[in-house]
C-alpha cells in the first residue's frame, strides 16, 4: 500500500506542482551532477545500480543497506576558478529497517570585488551556494526500493540572499537476475523560504525523470536510457530572429519534432573490465543543442566520459564532461567504507582486526 502511494505521488507530481524550466527558475545549481559516475553517465540518470552513494544523492531510491558507513568525497574543477565540493555519508538502521543518507554540496565562487554603478570598489564578497540534504529509503518485497530526500538550499551573493526547501521522491524496480532496473524520480518539489532582495518568489527547477538500465548477460556492457523534463514536452528555447542572426537553423517540421523528442533523452553505456574497472560514456542531447554555437564546430559538446577503479577498501572515480568551446568539467571522487577502517561490522557492531 505504501509503495502504491509513493508511485502515484511520483507520477502525479508534475501536474500538481507548478514549476518551470531553465532560466526561469531559481537555485539552478541543483541541476549539476554531484558525483563523477553521474557526470560520466551524461549528468542525468536514475536507474543505474551501483555501490556508489553519490548516485543515491541524486535518487534516494538507489540508497541501499550495502552503503552503510560509506563516505563519498568529491572534488570538482569548474570554470573561472569555481570550486565545488560534495560530501555524503550513509547509514543503515537495523531497528528501523531503513537506510539514511546525509549530503552536503557546496559551491565556492571565490572572491569578487564589490563596486557601485560608477565602478568604485568598496570591498569584496564571497558568493556561495550550498544544499544540505537528508534521505531515507526502504525496500519493498524483493525487487522494489523507494526513498525520499529533504533538502535545505542556501544562496548567498553579498546583499542578495535566498534559501528554500525541496523534496525528491523516487521509486526503483531492480531485477538482479535479469540485470535490469528501472526508476522514476520527481526532483526539487519545493519553494523559496526567503527571496533575493527586490525580487518576487521564483519556482525551483522541478524535474520528472524516468530511466531504465540493462546489463548484458554474457558481455561486459551495460546501457542506460533516461528521459527527463517529462512535465513539459517542448523544452526548446526557440527564437526565430535570434536563430537567423546567429546561424542557427529553424528546421523543418519533422526536424523540429525530432529535436523536441530527443532533448528529453540522455544515453549512456558502461564497459566492465573485470570486477575492478568500469569505463562509462554518456551523451546528453539537450546539453549539446543548448551549447552549440550556430554552424561553427562544436566538438564534443554533450559528451562525457568516466572511469572507476573499485578496490576492496576504496573506490576511485574520475569523470570529464565536454561543454561549449571544448572546455571540460572534471570531477574526482573517493568512496570508502568507514567500517573497514574503524573495526565496525556490517551495521555498526565492533569487530576484531
Amino acid at each position: 500500500m505504501r509503495l502504491r502511494i509513493v508511485i502515484g505521488f511520483c507520477i502525479c507530481s508534475f501536474s500538481s506542482v507548478a514549476q518551470t524550466l531553465g532560466g526561469n527558475t531559481v537555485f539552478n545549481f541543483l541541476n549539476l551532477p554531484n558525483t563523477p559516475q553521474l557526470t560520466a553517465l551524461g549528468g542525468v540518470n536514475v536507474s543505474k545500480i551501483s555501490d556508489d552513494i553519490g548516485l543515491a544523492c541524486n535518487n534516494p531510491a538507489l540508497l541501499t543497506s550495502s552503503m552503510h558507513t560509506q563516505m563519498n568525497a568529491v572534488f570538482n574543477s569548474f570554470y573561472a576558478g569555481i570550486k565545488v565540493y560534495d560530501l555524503a555519508l550513509g547509514y543503515h538502521s537495523e531497528k528501523l529497517n531503513t537506510n539514511f543518507l546525509w549530503n552536503l554540496n557546496y559551491f565556492n565562487y571565490g572572491s569578487i570585488q564589490q563596486t557601485d554603478a560608477s565602478g568604485n570598489v568598496f570591498g569584496t564578497l564571497r558568493p556561495v551556494d550550498w544544499v544540505m540534504q537528508v534521505s531515507a529509503s526502504r525496500k519493498y518485497m524483493e525487487k522494489w526500493n523507494y526513498g525520499a530526500t529533504l533538502k535545505f538550499i542556501n544562496s548567498n551573493y553579498g546583499l542578495y540572499r535566498s534559501n528554500g526547501i525541496a523534496v525528491d521522491v523516487g521509486v526503483l524496480y531492480d531485477d538482479s537476475v535479469k540485470l535490469f532496473s528501472a526508476s522514476v524520480l520527481a526532483k526539487n518539489m519545493g519553494f523559496q523560504l526567503k527571496q533575493y532582495a527586490g525580487t518576487d518568489a521564483q519556482d525551483l527547477p522541478f524535474d520528472l525523470e524516468i530511466g531504465i538500465t540493462k546489463r548484458l548477460q554474457n558481455a561486459p556492457f551495460g546501457f542506460s536510457f533516461t528521459a527527463n523534463h517529462l512535465q513539459q514536452f517542448d523544452i526548446r528555447y526557440s527564437d526565430t530572429t535570434f536563430n537567423n542572426e546567429n546561424g542557427f537553423s529553424n528546421g523543418s517540421n519533422s526536424k523540429i519534432s525530432f529535436d523536441k523528442i530527443f532533448r528529453h533523452f540522455v544515453f549512456a553505456t558502461d564497459i566492465y573490465l573485470g570486477d575492478k574497472v568500469e569505463v562509462t560514456a554518456g551523451y546528453n542531447y539537450l546539453r549539446r543543442q543548448e551549447l552549440n554555437i550556430g554552424n561553427s564546430g562544436n566538438g564534443l559538446n554533450g559528451f562525457s566520459l568516466g572511469v572507476g577503479v573499485l578496490l576492496r577498501k576504496i573506490q576511485i572515480r574520475y569523470a570529464l564532461a565536454a561543454y561549449e568551446g571544448n572546455t571540460t568539467y572534471s570531477q574526482l571522487g573517493l568512496s570508502l567504507k568507514l567500517n573497514q577502517y574503524f573495526g565496525l561490522g556490517k551495521f555498526g557492531e565492533k569487530i576484531g582486526w
